[in-house]
């Protein structure tokens, strides 16, 4: 190694064939050791930022195979650079590997973190009618979704083989890129190209599904609606959104439903509210009405002297509950008709009406214009 080069193995203690596991240990342990709040010593601090530089260069491939070439990453420059405020906002030194360093991991996976495998879900809205969602019902349709290839019974492998670490990435599904600014250097992960950010590639890859596993298809699908559905409520089917990549779990398929408006019936959550027409003598006298529900016929009881306006209730006549199996009811608006034109007799009898709730009859205009003229 050529002099005045810093030697970043023996910084945290490995072998220059060290592993990236075993780099990574070296480095929880080495911070732990020298941290400055863990660690009174004065030159704590410097001793942190070398092993962190270390860490830096030392758990990137890429810096890595540099480092040992040259004895720096940087062999234009003569000599190597540390984590400086570009690294950290960079990515240079990741946030989750210190977390990781003092708290065993609880930040996570740190800078190598692969693109999912597992199939996204995927969303769509369905209008139902309320009927429909009275009864409960299956609905047919059709998907346009990834599925899983039948050519290579979702391996990827024209030839059944086993994916292996991408070459390009070492299995991490991320390539890291740098530029030097003005605030030092900047470094971007970006998902590796030949791998798609998995951190594998396929050999012999699949022609149907150039090694994904999965394929473009129109699927149909059944949708089950559970009775009592609300409008806005939304019935998740499992296994039918994106398949995964290679064999990989699918995602689900997230149906929001939509209650098209009935042509006289209001829904409030379980209840049913209708407006129903009265002539003046089923208000008055009272009568049995029957109206079309959702379930069939009701019949409903209205009591003499209804008032227009009255709110009748007929229990267990609403929707079902989605959970707990039991219905809400239906609400009877009364609505009582006062005929706008009427017979002679008609007339008659409601004048005699009239009277005997000690009502003076309204006199005719003839016989306004002869109270007049006599007058």
């Amino acid at each position: 190694m050529p002099a005045g080069t810093k030697d970043y193995y023996a910084v945290l203690g490995v072998s220059t064939d060290a592993s990236e596991s075993e780099i990574k240990k070296a480095f929880r342990r080495k911070a732990r050791e020298c941290h400055p709040d863990v660690c009174g010593d004065h030159d704590a601090e410097d001793r942190f930022k070398a092993v962190n530089e270390a860490y830096d260069v030392l758990s990137d491939p890429a810096k890595r195979d540099v480092y040992d070439r040259y004895g720096t990453t940087d062999p234009r420059a003569g000599g190597g650079y540390g984590p400086d405020i570009g690294d950290i906002f960079g990515g240079g030194f990741g946030m989750e590997d210190l977390f990781s360093a003092f708290f065993g991991g609880m930040a996570g996976g740190g800078s190598g973190r692969r693109v999912r495998r597992e199939g996204r879900d995927m969303a769509m809205q369905l209008v139902i009618t309320l009927e429909e969602a009275a009864e409960g019902v299956e609905k047919e349709t059709y998907l346009n979704r990834l599925v899983p290839c039948d050519e290579c019974a979702a391996t990827g492998s024209s030839d059944g083989s086993q994916p292996s670490a991408c070459a390009t990435c070492n299995g991490t599904g991320q390539r890291r890129t740098e530029r030097r600014t003005f605030l030092g250097v900047m470094q971007t992960l970006t998902p590796c190209e030949p791998c798609g950010g998995t951190g594998e590639t396929i050999a012999s890859a699949c022609s149907e599904c150039q090694g994904q596993g999965r394929v473009p298809d129109r699927e149909h699908v059944t949708i089950p609606i559970p009775a009592g559905i609300d409008d806005g409520m939304q019935v998740r089917v499992p296994g039918h959104g994106e398949a995964g990549v290679r064999g990989a779990t699918s995602g689900d398929l997230i149906v929001t439903v939509r209650v098209a408006p009935h042509e006289y019936l209001h829904r409030e959550g379980a209840d049913l509210h209708a407006r129903m027409p009265l002539t003046v003598t089923q208000a008055v006298l009272g009568a049995e009405v029957t109206l079309a529900g959702l379930a069939g016929d009701v019949t409903v009881e209205v009591p003499a002297g209804t008032q227009h306006g009255d709110v009748l209730r007929v229990r267990g006549a609403g929707m079902p509950r989605v959970r707990g199996g039991s219905r809400g009811d239906l609400h009877v608006h009364a609505a009582v008709d006062i005929p706008r034109k009427l017979t002679k007799r008609q007339r008659e009898l409601f004048g005699e009406l009239s009277e005997t709730f000690g009502e003076a009859a309204r006199p005719t205009t003839f016989e306004r214009l002869k109270d007049w003229l006599s007058g």
